[in-house]
């Protein structure tokens, strides 16, 4: 294949993804090993307000996680992250010291609080605990070993990030679907209520006519039934309300069909939805068109859940 044929492959492949939506939630595990090490990477994401990963790294081996917060950001923009490394083999049986400064800086912290809070002194396995007091020597003397090590972990976990795209990937079509045959759900229901919304007119008048032919018990006035009619109907005007609902449910499926990170202007969306729906069933004239409105706002929070799983 020529060099121009293989980019623009690489560009369609690129475009199709970009078509897809992307869950905020999937998992990711990957087994890796280099010479005696043997690893595992575990990742876990779920929903969240922006990117917000927590890493657990063995003793000695926090100097990769400036690289892999990188490799994280380069390929997801929200979502709440667990990320674990576990080693076994070489690099992780070198023997434990203390890290005698971090000691002595936990020491002079404890008698501190001790002076100002009527405590028992701490025992010494709760101060070896504290992060930085224990470290544990890598046996990986030599310099090239453990940069090797590095480089391999770094692959290994780039190849991990990949799955858990893919899984969420996968997740987020079936979201898609789901918010697709919502919008669907939305758009017949607006239907529904210009239909009722059109034969509104008539029905008010004529239930006007009968309330005042009742209370007035004989002739009624045709000019003050047109009047009655008319200052009602206005009030009642939802056209408006119906062609937001249209054009909004024209948004949503532009942002499905887009793909990518849309997820907090879908959500943004179904806020708006929410509010016609909600001015819809507050002037309604008849129990129809209520049920209608009702029936929207449901079909709007089973969507708003499927949206705030989105990235």
């Amino acid at each position: 294949m020529s060099p121009n044929g293989a980019a623009l492959n690489a560009r369609s492949a690129r475009k199709a993804e970009a078509m897809t939506l992307s869950s905020m939630t999937g998992f990711a595990r990957i087994e890796g090993a280099l010479g005696e090490t043997r690893w595992v990477w575990e990742m876990k994401s779920v929903n969240g307000r922006g990117l917000e990963p927590r890493f657990r790294l063995p003793p000695g081996y926090d100097f990769l996680e400036s690289d892999l917060r990188k490799s994280l950001s380069d390929k997801f923009s929200r979502g709440s992250f667990n990320i674990f490394l576990s080693l076994k083999g070489a690099a992780v049986d070198g023997a434990f010291v203390i890290n005698r400064a971090a000691l002595a800086s936990a020491v002079k912290l404890v008698e501190e609080i001790r002076l100002s809070v009527d405590c028992e002194k701490p025992r010494p396995e709760g101060i070896l605990a504290l992060k930085g007091v224990v470290d544990q020597e890598s046996a990986l003397d030599d310099e090239d070993a453990r940069a090797a090590l590095a480089a391999a972990l770094k692959k290994s976990f780039n190849e991990a990030l990949g799955l858990l795209e893919r899984a969420r990937l996968e997740e987020g079509k079936a979201i898609g679907a789901l918010i697709n045959s919502q919008l669907d759900a939305i758009a017949g229901l607006t239907a529904d209520a210009r239909s009722n919304a059109d034969a509104a007119p008539e029905a008010i008048r004529a239930r006007i006519a009968a309330q005042l032919a009742e209370l007035l018990a004989g002739s009624v006035d045709e000019a003050r039934i047109a009047e009655e009619a008319a200052m009602l109907a206005l009030r009642a005007d939802i056209r408006e309300e119906l062609d937001r609902l249209v054009a909004h449910v024209d948004a949503g499926r532009a942002l499905a069909e887009k793909g990518g990170v849309v997820g907090r202007k879908l959500d943004f969306l179904t806020q708006e939805f929410n509010r016609e729906a909600n001015t819809l069933c507050s002037k309604a004239q008849d129990m129809g068109l209520k049920r209608i409105g009702l029936d929207l706002k449901s079909v709007i929070d089973q969507m708003r859940e499927q949206v705030q799983n989105l990235e």
